[in-house]
């Protein structure tokens, strides 16, 4: 576990451990949930479907393809539990496939697009 004061940066890095060096990481899904076992009901959304949805979310600068960095400010889901659990699904593609979903950035639903 990391342990980060309330609305203080956390800073994440997530890595692909290849021997291809023609592939990349692209962050699609982050949520943050009060339990280990659940990530559907009571939850936060960071990032859904490439779309950015907390405000303190960031992207950073990797000077690698099979690397993803990223930050949020830090923040609890109950008073009764400081503890948040995050879960993210991240998607590997061919470097240059511009048709692969690392390429094709924010995809919004159609209900969304409509609200």
């Amino acid at each position: 576990p990391y342990y980060v004061p309330i609305n203080q940066n956390l800073f994440l890095e997530a890595y692909l451990h290849s021997s291809d060096p023609n592939l990349m990481l692209f962050v699609d899904t982050c949520v943050a949930s009060p339990t280990p076992h659940n990530f559907v009901t009571g939850t936060r959304d960071l990032i859904r479907n490439g779309c950015v949805r907390d405000p303190t979310y960031t992207t950073y600068y990797s000077p690698y393809w099979h690397a993803v960095r990223f930050a949020f400010n830090a923040f609890q889901l109950l008073r009764s539990n400081p503890l948040v659990y995050l879960q993210c699904e991240l998607v590997v593609c061919r470097a240059y496939d511009y048709s692969s979903r690392c390429y094709q950035g924010c995809i919004r639903s159609k209900r969304e697009a409509s609200s």
